[in-house]
Order: C-alpha cells, then structure tokens, then sequence
C-alpha cells in the first residue's frame, strides 16, 4: 500500500485523473476549497477579521454540543438537498460556498462549528455508552468463575 502510494507520488497525477476525483468528490473538494480560501480571508483581514470567525466557529459547536437533534436534523436537510441536485447545480453551491468563504468566513466557520459540535456530542455519547457497556473485571459468578 505505501509503495504503491509512494510510486505515484514518483509519478505524478494526470489531469484526467485529478478531473475524475473533483467530478466524483465535487461536494467536498468545493468545501475545502471554501475552507481554505475563508480561512486566508479571515487570517489577513480581507472583509472580516479572526475575531467573528472564531467566535461564531466556538458558538456553533456550543450549539451543536447542547442541541444536537435538530441541528443534526437541519444538517441532514442541507447535505441530501445538496447531494439530489445536479453536478451542474453542485458546482453552483460550491462556488457560493466558496465565495461566502471569501467575504464572509465566519458563516462558513460557524457551519463548521455546527458539524463540530454534533460531532463531539455523538463521539463522547458513543465512549460513554461503551464505557458503560464495558463488564467490569472484578464480576465472579458463583462458582467463583470470572463471566463476560
């Protein structure tokens, strides 16, 4: 696997194959795009500073943590509304994904914030069931036999 990668890398990648991976990922290599260019954006002070990209970035996870339902419900919403239209139409909400990102990152950041916050209520939910879940070791059965 490593070889395999490392000889591409020695290769190089066509245009083909660069235009077959955008054509297949379009939604998501648009949303890097948007991430990168929102992120100079606000790094440098284009339309707006660090300061609101943060803070909406921090009060969309807030949000996210505490609400996770129907912020989950709404994401869903936006992302099968996005993946049911056609590639034409996606390229569209890409660009305006990335201009947004452009003039105004801390929408994009905020939306991220949103993600980020669904995401780390589902994944410290998921460790506590499994901890919970988890036999404790020092359970004997009658017997004197230690059981699963």
């Amino acid at each position: 696997m490593v070889k395999k990668l490392m000889d591409k890398i020695k290769e190089g990648v066509s245009v083909q194959e660069v235009e077959d991976f955008a054509r297949k990922y379009t939604t998501e290599v648009f949303s890097v795009l948007a991430i990168v260019v929102g992120s100079i954006s606000s790094m440098y002070d284009f339309f707006t500073g660090p300061k609101m990209t943060i803070l909406f970035l921090a009060v969309g996870l807030i949000v996210g943590v505490f609400f996770p339902a129907p912020v989950e419900k709404g994401l869903k919403q936006f992302y099968s509304f996005s993946y049911k239209q056609e590639k034409t139409t996606q390229m569209i909400l890409g660009l305006v994904k990335v201009v947004v990102g452009l003039f105004i990152p801390f929408i994009l950041f905020g939306f991220m914030g949103l993600l980020a916050g669904t995401s780390y209520h589902y994944y410290t939910r998921h460790a506590q069931i499994m901890s919970e879940n988890r036999p404790s070791k020092g359970h004997k059965g009658a017997s004197g036999e230690e059981h699963d």
